[in-house]
């Protein structure tokens, strides 16, 4: 299953020109600066934009063509806002209702209902209305019913936006859950780098209507010449292993080809458990030996592949080899100079923060 998309829009103020193929499974980020085209491009797929010059088709069935236009409420989707947009009216078991009423697909039977309910840990939300739930509470709502209605594919636009961040934190391990659990390709519009970080399998870059870029997260994540990396929030992300539990220090050894990297000790993980783990540019610094007199735990032989000059005053950009595995790193210009590294030399990367996302 594949999602092809190719739209060509021409307003006064901004043009959109892209031409994708997209994998119809995981998620995929449409990552870019406010009025890159990111919400444009959702709006094109799901049906709100009707543009002369648009071709979509999903797995095979043409949505839109030269000579064809499905309307938005033909399209097998699920859309989700920056705002839940729930029924006021309505408790959260009628707005769940009505997505069940709507769905021009074969619904769900009543166990994956109930599935999808723990899942986004609603069931004991149903007989409340949407004033009296959380922003988190409301958005997993939404959710629940954008899926109930068995939709193909499932857009999400900036849907944690207008949260803070500990309502943020509340709701990315229930999108995690989905992105894992769910058999349903996500095309999710994003502006932050954690979220990207977390939920991302694949990665647009999109500036100024044009695609810059498109690849897996790995990829996208560490060229230095992408706005991914030189964000204030760069992170690459490694998948490792639970190696062992330490409960003397409560810490865990995880395990990847490149070394081992210790964390907090996570009691609800196991050894052999695959764990996906967010490096920060930040959190990385370079010594050329390695270290035994420092506080530092995660010390990594590391070879130095790649240098930029960051886009803040007085800082570069490293980009490090791991094994198989690439980590950033954004230290200062004089300790660059005075350590005189150079693209090819091996040095030890220490890194002094580690957050966990799945």
């Amino acid at each position: 299953m594949s999602i092809d998309a190719r739209f060509t829009v021409r307003w006064p103020t901004f043009s959109l020109a892209v031409d994708l193929q997209l994998k119809a499974r995981g998620v995929t980020v449409l990552w870019g600066a406010s009025g890159s085209g990111k919400t444009t491009l959702l709006r094109c797929i799901a049906g709100l934009e009707r543009v002369k010059d648009g071709h979509l088709f999903i797995a095979g069935e043409c949505w839109q063509d030269a000579s064809h236009f499905l309307p938005i409420h033909r399209r097998a989707l699920g859309y989700v806002f920056q705002d839940a947009h729930l029924f006021p009216h309505l408790s959260v078991q009628g707005n769940l209702d009505y997505a069940l009423k709507r769905s021009r697909r074969a619904p769900l039977s009543e166990q994956r209902r109930q599935e999808l309910l723990e899942l986004l840990a609603i069931t004991a939300l149903l007989q409340r209305q949407p004033a009296r739930l959380s922003g988190g509470e409301r958005q997993r709502v939404a959710i629940a019913r954008a899926l109930l209605s068995s939709p193909r594919l499932l857009l999400m636009d900036e849907a944690l936006a207008a949260l803070d961040r500990e309502h943020k934190r509340e709701i990315l391990p229930y999108l995690e859950r989905l992105r894992d659990e769910l058999d349903i390709p996500m095309l999710y519009v994003s502006h932050s780098v954690d979220e990207v970080s977390r939920l991302a399998d694949h990665v647009v870059l999109l500036d100024q209507g044009r695609v810059l870029a498109h690849a897996s997260l790995a990829e996208i994540s560490t060229r230095l010449d992408l706005p991914l990396a030189q964000d204030p929030d760069a992170a690459v992300v490694i998948a490792t292993t639970v190696g062992a539990l330490d409960t003397h220090y409560h810490l865990m050894r995880l395990d990847f080809e490149g070394g081992s990297i210790h964390t907090g000790l996570q009691e609800a993980l196991h050894v052999g458990q695959p764990v996906r783990i967010a490096v920060h540019a930040r959190d990385v610094s370079i010594a050329l030996t390695q270290a035994t007199d420092t506080s530092v735990l995660n010390r990594l032989c590391a070879r130095l592949k790649d240098v930029s000059p960051a886009h803040y005053p007085g800082q570069m950009l490293l980009s490090l080899h791991v094994g198989d595995s690439t980590l950033l790193a954004r230290i200062s210009h004089r300790s660059y100079d005075e350590l005189h590294l150079q693209p090819g030399q091996q040095v030890w990367a220490q890194i002094k923060s580690i957050a966990l996302v799945t």
